[in-house]
C-alpha cells in the first residue's frame, strides 16, 4: 500500500510540474521584455505534492547572479500574514487575547496622553482586516533610525483621521502587541520554518537602490520602517525561499499551524476584500478570477504574493524582484499576478477536475 501512495504522489507531483512549467511561460515573456529580472513559482497542494520553475537573475547589477530554488527573497509585505498575522491568532487560539481587544489593553502607553485617544480604542481586528482611520503608510524612517524612538513616535502620534484604507500602521502595531505579550523583539521570536529576519545576503534576491541608504539592498529588510524599527517589524521584514512559503501553506491548509476552528476564521469574509490578515477574491484581484469565491491572497511590495484556494485545497506563489534596481519603473506586475493566478487554476482544473 505504501509503495502505491508513493507512486501516485510521484505521478501528481509530475503533473504539477507540468501545469507550473506551462503557466511559467508568461513570466518567461516578462523576464525577456526586462519587466522582471527573476522569478520563482510553485505550487503545492494539501498532500504535499510539489512543483516550481524558475528563471532569471537574483541579481543583476555588478556581480550577475541567476534566480534558483534556494534563492532567499525579501517577502515584504507577506511578513504581514505568514508571521504577524499567524502568530496573532496563535495567540488568540490559546486564549492570550481576542479579536475584539482593544490595543490600549496590551500597549497601556498608546496615547498615554490622552486616555479618550480613538487610537487606544482600536480593535486587534479591525487592524488585521484594515477597518481603521490609519493611514496607508507614514515616512517613520525620516525621523531617525533608534528603534526604540521610532516606537515611541508610533505610539503617541495624533493620527490623522481617513478612509478605511490597507494600512502597514495597522501591522507596526499589531508587531508591538506580540512584542508587549511575548516579551522579546519580533526579530528574536520564532518564524515559521524555513523563514527568517536575518537571512544571509549571498543567497538573496537583490531589491533596490536605495537613496536614503545610498546602498544596493540585498539580504536586508528592503522596507525603510521595518529597517528603522530594527531590521524586522509587524508590516515587513521576513525574508525565505519558495519551499518557505509553500511549506506555510501547506502547513496552513493541514491545521498545523493553527487548530481547525482558527485556520478555518482565516477564510471568512470582514469586509468586501478582507478577510482577517488576508486578502480574499474580490472582482479583478491579484489572483486571478478562476479561483474559488473563498481563495486568500497577499501581495509585497518588492514583487512577491501567496495565494490559498481551500475548495481545490492548493496554493500557488509568484516571488519576484520587480524593484531591482529601482521601484521607479513599470514592472507589470499587477497584471503579471492575474495571468499567472487564473493560468495556474485553470491548467490545474484541466488536469485534476
Amino acid at each position: 500500500m505504501e509503495r502505491v501512495e508513493l507512486h501516485s504522489r510521484f505521478r501528481q507531483s509530475s503533473m504539477m510540474q507540468e501545469v507550473v512549467a506551462k503557466c511559467f511561460a508568461a513570466i518567461r515573456l516578462a523576464i525577456e521584455n526586462e519587466k522582471i529580472p527573476g522569478a520563482v513559482l510553485g505550487l503545492i497542494d494539501k498532500n504535499g505534492a510539489r512543483a516550481i520553475e524558475f528563471g532569471g537573475l537574483a541579481l543583476k547589477v555588478g556581480a550577475l547572479r541567476a534566480m534558483a530554488r534556494d534563492t532567499v527573497f525579501d517577502l515584504a509585505s507577506l511578513t504581514k500574514v505568514i508571521f504577524t498575522t499567524n502568530a496573532i491568532m496563535s495567540l488568540v487560539a490559546k486564549r492570550q487575547i481576542a479579536l475584539d481587544d482593544p490595543l490600549s489593553k496590551f500597549i497601556p502607553d498608546i496615547r498615554q496622553y490622552d486616555l479618550s485617544a480613538p487610537e487606544r480604542q482600536l480593535t486587534i481586528e479591525q487592524c488585521l482586516t484594515h477597518q481603521t482611520f490609519l493611514p496607508a503608510v507614514e515616512p517613520i524612517y525620516s525621523f531617525g533610525l533608534d528603534p526604540t524612538t521610532m516606537r515611541a513616535y508610533i505610539l503617541q502620534k495624533q493620527w490623522q483621521h481617513g478612509a478605511f484604507a490597507y494600512s502597514d500602521i495597522n501591522f507596526m502595531l499589531l508587531g508591538i502587541v506580540l512584542e508587549r505579550v511575548l516579551g522579546a523583539p519580533l526579530n528574536e521570536q520564532t518564524t515559521p520554518r524555513g523563514t527568517t529576519f536575518a537571512p544571509s545576503p549571498e543567497h538573496c534576491a537583490a531589491t533596490e537602490y536605495c537613496t536614503w541608504r545610498n546602498r544596493l539592498i540585498c539580504g536586508e529588510v528592503h522596507d525603510e520602517n521595518a529597517f528603522a524599527f530594527g531590521g524586522a517589524s509587524g508590516h515587513a521584514g521576513l525574508f525565505g525561499t519558495v519551499d518557505a512559503v509553500l511549506d506555510f501553506a501547506y502547513d496552513l491548509l493541514n491545521h498545523k499551524l493553527l487548530p481547525p476552528e482558527h485556520t478555518s476564521q482565516l477564510f471568512v469574509r470582514k469586509s468586501a476584500q478582507r478577510a482577517l490578515g488576508w486578502e480574499i477574491k474580490y472582482d479583478n484581484w491579484t489572483g486571478g478570477q478562476n479561483c474559488s469565491q473563498n481563495t486568500i491572497g497577499h501581495t509585497g511590495f518588492t514583487g512577491t504574493g501567496l495565494w490559498i484556494d481551500p475548495e481545490r485545497e492548493i496554493a500557488w506563489t509568484l516571488l519576484t524582484n520587480r524593484v531591482h534596481p529601482t521601484r521607479h519603473f513599470e514592472s507589470g506586475i499587477m497584471a503579471l499576478r492575474r495571468e499567472v493566478g487564473e493560468a495556474i487554476i485553470g491548467a490545474y482544473d484541466a488536469n485534476y477536475r
